[in-house]
């Protein structure tokens, strides 16, 4: 048996990630992918980009801080691969690239900053075969703070994915949200999910894995539409400082969850699907995947 240690780097919209797995191969089976550590820092990146066009000087300062901390803790954890994506946030800043060959020259972490058709494909490279039944269609939805990724698949195979500039930092911030997007989104959604059999959704991304936990569910039952109808509007119900203290929910997670839940709703009422899965996938977990894969 060998035991690799690898990592990911996840620099998002709304926060920026470090994780750490553990890879167990052994003779003759799949390779094993347990995570070792997971760090989260409340970076709002898309605060920056989606109001004003380009990554503020002090958010600068606090990435540098990150990758310096996240480059001491692969240390100690004796990582011997990492890649670090950054997605719409940095993508769509004016000085995206300089902050980037910035980071290099100071922390030595080199940062990719990938489209939305990467990002999907990365998430893809995560094991679903498990969730995924070859009689069924699904709807694959995946919302960040910039962008959402739609991916639609049937029989086992991916037949349609598409990106929308519509996100939960966007939405929190109006004027940065294109409200043609809505109509759009709900057009092709519709379009390309009519007449596909027995069709369920998969949501991806901290909120909606953070409203998975809280319904108490176990791993392979999926949340109906109904009860993420009722779940909105209990969210709705409540005040800011009340998702914080009542629902434990983290200040940076207590405002975009209402946005997130909106998207998934929408999408979800939008393909006709009356249940969505929630497998414990994203970016970061797709990224370590896919350095093994590449090997």
């Amino acid at each position: 048996m060998k035991i690799h240690k690898y990592a990911a780097i996840d620099i998002g919209s709304n926060a920026i990630r470090l994780l750490v797995s553990n890879i167990i191969v052994r003779k003759e089976e799949a390779p094993q992918f347990k995570k070792s550590a997971l760090v989260r820092v409340p970076i709002r990146l898309g605060a920056d980009t989606f109001l004003e066009g380009h990554i503020s000087e002090a958010n600068k300062i606090r990435i540098i801080d990150a990758m310096n901390a996240f480059s001491l803790l692969m240390k100690v954890h004796g990582v011997e691969k990492y890649r670090a994506c950054a997605t719409s946030a940095m993508r769509e800043a004016s000085n995206g690239k300089k902050v980037v060959s910035e980071i290099f020259k100071k922390t030595n972490i080199k940062i990719d900053i990938i489209d939305g058709k990467t990002e999907a494909a990365i998430i893809f490279s995560t094991d679903l075969t498990n969730l995924i039944s070859s009689d069924r269609s699904y709807l694959y939805i995946d919302v960040g703070g910039g962008s959402t990724e739609f991916t639609i698949f049937s029989e086992g195979k991916i037949i349609n994915s598409k990106s929308f500039k519509i996100g939960t930092v966007r939405l929190l911030h109006k004027k940065s949200a294109k409200k043609e997007l809505w109509p759009a989104m709900e057009t092709w959604i519709k379009q390309h999910t009519k007449g596909l059999p027995k069709l369920a959704a998969i949501g991806s991304g901290g909120n909606i894995n953070k409203i998975f936990k809280m319904s108490g569910r176990g791993v392979d039952q999926p949340l109906s539409y109904i009860y993420l109808n009722a779940h909105y509007h209990l969210l709705k119900e409540l005040s800011y400082e009340e998702r914080i203290s009542e629902l434990s929910l983290n200040p940076d997670r207590a405002d975009v969850i209402i946005p997130a839940t909106k998207i998934y709703l929408s999408a979800m009422k939008w393909s006709k699907a009356k249940k969505i899965f929630v497998p414990k996938i994203g970016l970061a977990d797709g990224i370590v995947r896919s350095l093994y894969t590449a090997l």
